[in-house]
């Protein structure tokens, strides 16, 4: 890790660490599902499920991402990635985060349509199970989200101080291309 991904004391940006965790479940996402003939197609991610930030990384460590695909449906696949932190003047590692997210694949030739996800073989029968049953408690938590989302409301035009709705910020970003995946898709959604 260089100086320009880090805070001035010396530990490595949240979203330094989230870009690289969300690019490693794309590449693993993507390859998969284009081991099967007909349309190629992008793994998009949908939902990140859990992000843990264990321990910082440092300027001058190795960051050694991982990514496995641990369920798959019919039309999303679930992936966990762990960053493990090396210092290269010791060779000591550190476990620095791990996170478990929710992609789909979109087709290269239009990304409204979400392609079929082949499905990956389990080491045993309670594996497949374990990973069924996170895949049912995400699309509950996820029909719970959309109807919330629905029953949100506007904050006041203008708020008392020292409320909530005070403390209310908004941020417009312009998306450039160091924003983009290869395929012209936002970090972290698809557009």
């Amino acid at each position: 890790m260089r100086p320009d991904d880090a805070n001035i004391v010396g530990n490595v940006h949240g979203g330094t660490i989230l870009k690289m965790i969300e690019e490693a479940g794309c590449i693993i996402g993507t390859r998969h599902c284009n081991t099967q003939n007909g349309d190629r197609c992008m793994a998009a991610l949908a939902r990140v499920e859990k992000t843990e930030f264990l321990c910082p990384v440092f300027i001058g460590e190795v960051a050694h991402v991982t990514a496995e695909i641990t369920h798959t449906s019919q039309h999303s696949l679930e992936v966990q990635v762990e960053v493990m932190a090396e210092n290269i003047l010791t060779g000591t590692k550190k476990l620095a985060n791990k996170a478990a997210l929710w992609y789909v694949p979109c087709s290269l030739k239009n990304v409204d349509k979400i392609m079929e996800v082949p499905p990956i073989e389990y080491a045993s029968a309670e594996q497949g199970e374990e990973g069924r049953k996170r895949y049912e408690a995400q699309k509950m938590e996820r029909l719970k989200t959309q109807t919330r989302i629905k029953d949100v409301v506007s904050p006041p035009s203008n708020p008392e101080q020292h409320t909530v709705g005070f403390s209310q910020s908004s941020l417009i970003h312009l998306v450039g291309p160091s924003d983009c995946t290869l395929h012209d898709c936002v970090h972290g959604e698809c557009e």
